[in-house]
């Protein structure tokens, strides 16, 4: 995104979040083509025959968009931040209705990506990686906000480091933590 869009974006943020209606029906255009390319990310490792496209994913995540009051917006980077959060739990309330349909047949495994990849990691379903996440988040939530954050919203280092304000050098220590006590989490089955 270009630093003109990305103030654009703060500005409309900031505007929706002092009230004004409006500025969130501005803001969705802008956003919308990243929305889209952080849903496709996060459909990637999805089963092609998934009935839940990354269009459908991007307008679940502005639904629930709409009905958010409480967040003080302060930048591009929170928001993203939010709508991956909000996207990673679409994804595993679909996921867990899914296998909750078929009594857990079926279950399709989700690889992670790039940066996540773990060596001799065996790949875990989503409604397993989120279990180990919630069970993260109990010991290490920063490291959780890390994944969230770098995994399903795709920020870079720098991003992720603004939103939740700390140094470049933290992200990178709690995402190889992260990393790491995932990739125990999944290869023991989830035994938390």
């Amino acid at each position: 995104m270009r630093t003109s869009d990305s103030a654009e974006v703060t500005r409309l943020l900031l505007a929706w979040g002092a009230g004004d209606e409006g500025a969130l029906d501005q803001l969705v255009p802008v956003v919308y083509r990243e929305l889209h390319w952080m849903a496709r990310r996060c459909m990637a490792a999805e089963r092609p025959d998934h009935t839940l496209q990354a269009s459908a994913l991007v307008n679940e995540a502005y639904l629930k968009l709409v009905d958010v009051r409480q967040i003080e917006w302060q930048n591009r980077a929170q928001f993203f931040g939010v709508c991956a959060q909000l996207m990673r739990r679409i994804l595993v309330d679909f996921a867990r209705r899914q296998r909750y349909l078929k009594r857990g047949g079926g279950a399709r495994p989700v690889t992670f990506e790039e940066n996540m990849v773990i060596p001799g990691a065996q790949p875990a379903n989503l409604p397993a990686l989120d279990d180990a996440l919630n069970a993260l988040a109990t010991i290490a939530p920063r490291e959780v906000r890390v994944v969230e954050l770098r995994f399903f919203a795709g920020l870079s280092v720098e991003e992720t480091a603004e939103v939740l304000k700390v140094s470049p050098d933290t992200v990178v220590r709690d995402w190889r933590m992260a990393k790491a006590w995932l990739h125990r989490e999944l290869r023991n089955g989830g035994a938390v």
